[in-house]
């Protein structure tokens, strides 16, 4: 994955009255994903407004933390009702989506309220580029080489060269929750021995769920949690994971929008728990700023959103398969949802073509409607998501048969989720014998160390010691992959 330049500009000479720091967290060709950081040094504010001026044609088209308009070539940031408030020595953030064509130049002034930034009385602004380094973790002690460049190939998943090729690996949680939660990113080590753990299974993908506000940056997360710290983080262990040989799979697991309807997981409004559906406000923006920066790595797979289950806030199943797929104002939930076609269009629009996921209803246990309903992908890169536990409803070889095996004999089908709360794994061990026969694809939940009774967890130790339940995971990978 080539290495992308985040340029910061950086007060220079006695401090200023106030301080901007503007940096590029992701890029594509036809757009990029920026983020200003303002401190004030100055008598305290009680509104403010930020201003700067582009230089090579790039034009904001969406915005968080902050009204965000342009005129020509000058950009503003009005402050939110929230954040309005900016008292002597505080900071705030704020983040936007926006086009471009060629270069990209970094502003070279800033001023807020009016009053010039970055800069002492007397003085001249001067702007200074940092480069974000490509991770290059050690290689690979298990001797992995490259995963395959994936794309679809009529019900097959298939790399460079037409060769068929199973998602046989596991979750790794902690992305979605930890930095939300203000207590990090990831939920333990993620080294290259940790990672090497895992591919000592000889499973060939990880999946790594993530967390839309911390990806935007959003004034709720701590700033060493979110922004360009926590994509940095996710660049960093998508370069691992690969340089192990293994597929990673980034897939949108909490987002904002409060729902209080029924299986509520919370009332928050921001992306603490599981939510019915994705939030038009930011999970088009979240994908269209992941497709843009791993747009150039086709060995990265996209699963457009966890476990859908808008059937559990609408009145009928015709409703809840339209607002899955169109997503707008879905009866039943309060904030405007954005569909799985606008998640498809937000990653094609950022000119990716990697593989994507899409998990039906019923938190991705029900594909009864999937291929009625399946959004259009112009790259014809697409693929159907499936979770299955033992207490689910669909969780027998007869619902199998029935439902997914014709979504099967026409698109890849990835059971992104596997997994039991017996602390055992005969039900596991069903579900692997099924989609062994068929072809397909799974990943089990979760490589953490949790109890394995309501985790449900695979190890007890990072080192890859196995749980009850995750000795048959482990078992049966190295019997496929050994």
């Amino acid at each position: 994955m080539a290495g992308a330049t985040w340029p910061v500009v950086t007060a220079q000479g006695a401090a200023p009255l106030c301080t901007v720091e503007y940096s590029v967290t992701g890029q594509w060709d036809a757009g990029f994903q920026g983020a200003v950081r303002i401190t004030n040094n100055s008598t305290a504010l009680s509104s403010w407004t930020l201003t700067f001026d582009f230089a090579s044609g790039q034009k904001v088209t969406q915005g968080w933390n902050a009204t965000w308009s342009q005129s020509g070539t000058t950009v503003t940031a009005v402050n939110e009702s929230y954040n309005g408030a900016l008292g002597t020595g505080a900071s705030v953030s704020a983040g936007f989506l926006a086009s471009r064509s060629g270069t990209n130049a970094v502003p070279t002034a800033f001023k807020l309220n009016g009053t010039t930034c970055n800069v002492d009385s007397g003085s001249t602004p001067t702007p200074t580029a940092t480069a974000t380094p490509t991770p290059t973790p050690t290689g690979p002690p298990d001797g992995g080489g490259a995963p395959p460049a994936l794309h679809v190939a009529g019900n097959r998943l298939v790399d460079a060269g037409g060769t068929a090729h199973r998602l046989l690996g596991v979750n790794r949680s902690g992305g979605e929750f930890m930095c939300v939660q203000g207590r990090g990113i990831w939920d333990g080590p993620v080294d290259d021995a940790a990672i090497g753990a895992i591919a000592g299974w000889k499973a060939d993908t990880v999946r790594i769920p993530l967390n839309e506000e911390c990806w935007l940056g959003l004034s709720n997360i701590k700033p060493e949690y979110g922004g360009a710290h926590y994509v940095d983080a996710v660049k960093d262990l998508v370069a691992r994971v690969e340089a192990h040989g293994m597929t990673p799979v980034l897939e949108l697991h909490w987002t904002q929008g409060q729902y209080t309807g029924n299986s509520a997981g919370c009332t928050d409004v921001h992306a603490t728990c599981q939510k019915p559906m994705p939030d038009q406000q930011y999970a088009p923006a979240f994908w269209s700023s992941v497709a843009g920066t791993f747009k150039n790595d086709p060995a990265v797979v996209f699963d457009l959103f966890n476990e859908p289950y808008p059937d559990r806030a609408t009145a009928t199943t015709t409703q809840a398969w339209q607002c899955w797929r169109d997503g707008g104002t879905c009866p039943g939930i309060g904030y405007e949802v954005a569909g799985m076609q606008d998640l498809v269009d937000a990653v094609r629009a950022a000119g990716a073509r990697n593989v994507i996921l899409a998990g039906g209803l019923a938190y991705s246990n029900d594909l009864s409607q999937w291929l009625t309903h399946r959004p259009t992908d112009p790259t014809g890169n697409l693929a159907a998501a499936y979770h299955v536990y033992n207490f689910n409803s669909c969780a027998s070889e007869s619902c199998w048969n029935s439902t997914l095996a014709p979504v099967a004999a026409q698109v890849p089908l990835v059971a992104g989720e596997i997994g039991e709360n017996t602390c055992s794994h005969g039900f596991v061990d069903q579900v692997m014998k099924w989609f062994d026969d068929h072809g397909l694809s799974y990943l089990g939940w979760t490589w953490n160390t949790w109890d394995c009774s309501s985790g449900p967890s695979l190890i007890s130790g990072y080192d890859g010691t196995p749980t009850a339940y995750g000795t048959g995971l482990r078992d049966h990978l190295r019997a496929l992959n050994g």
